[in-house]
């Protein structure tokens, strides 16, 4: 696979943080798959006058296969949802921030979480959540109607991964449950400030 880009060229790695940019170039440069430790690399164009949010846009499945456990490609990748109860952050209390096991994103806090007992890690919030304005974090929301049900899917900004569903019957301040599937998310424990 190759990208035809032109201007300013960033080298950006899918499953880690950006390079700096290099150099300007015209010319076709060409996908690049290193072992899972370096993951796979992509050169992307971008203009100098914007900030540069790295897209997984044009990652292919096989990438997203060496990358993930068969589960979380099911998951995360084809939107499945994982059984109840089973998940590793179903009781889980520990302080920190849950992120998106694809790309890495911040998407939940430690601070929001709580025990619906739905089977699945539930939260009241995403972080960085101000109030109802969602629009500075790394989840999105969309329409699902998929096996008969009307739903909202909510999957990760950043790399399109299918986190789970939320819900209005959660606690206050919200009213918010966002029901999300274990597999999905990685972990980094941290102290939360107030």
């Amino acid at each position: 696979m190759a990208f035809r880009v032109r201007g300013v060229v960033q080298l950006v790695s899918v499953f880690s943080r950006p390079i700096r940019p290099s150099s300007t170039l015209s010319h076709r440069i060409k996908v690049t798959t290193f072992p899972r430790q370096c993951s796979c690399l992509i050169w992307r164009s971008f203009h100098t006058s914007s900030s540069f949010n790295s897209s997984y846009e044009d990652v292919p499945n096989s990438e997203w296969q060496k990358k993930l456990t068969p589960e979380q490609f099911y998951v995360c990748r084809e939107k499945g949802t994982e059984e109840p109860f089973t998940g590793m952050y179903y009781s889980h209390y520990e302080e920190g921030v849950y992120k998106c096991v694809c790309c890495e994103s911040e998407l939940f806090s430690s601070k929001t979480k709580y025990d619906s007992h739905s089977g699945w890690p539930s939260f009241y919030a995403v972080y960085g959540s101000k109030g109802d304005d969602e629009s500075e974090t790394n989840v999105m929301r969309r329409s699902d109607n998929t096996y008969g049900m009307r739903r909202t899917e909510v999957f990760c900004k950043q790399c399109n991964s299918h986190l789970g569903h939320v819900f209005n019957d959660g606690p206050p301040p919200t009213g918010q449950r966002f029901c999300i599937n274990s597999i999905s998310l990685d972990f980094e424990a941290k102290e939360m400030s107030e």
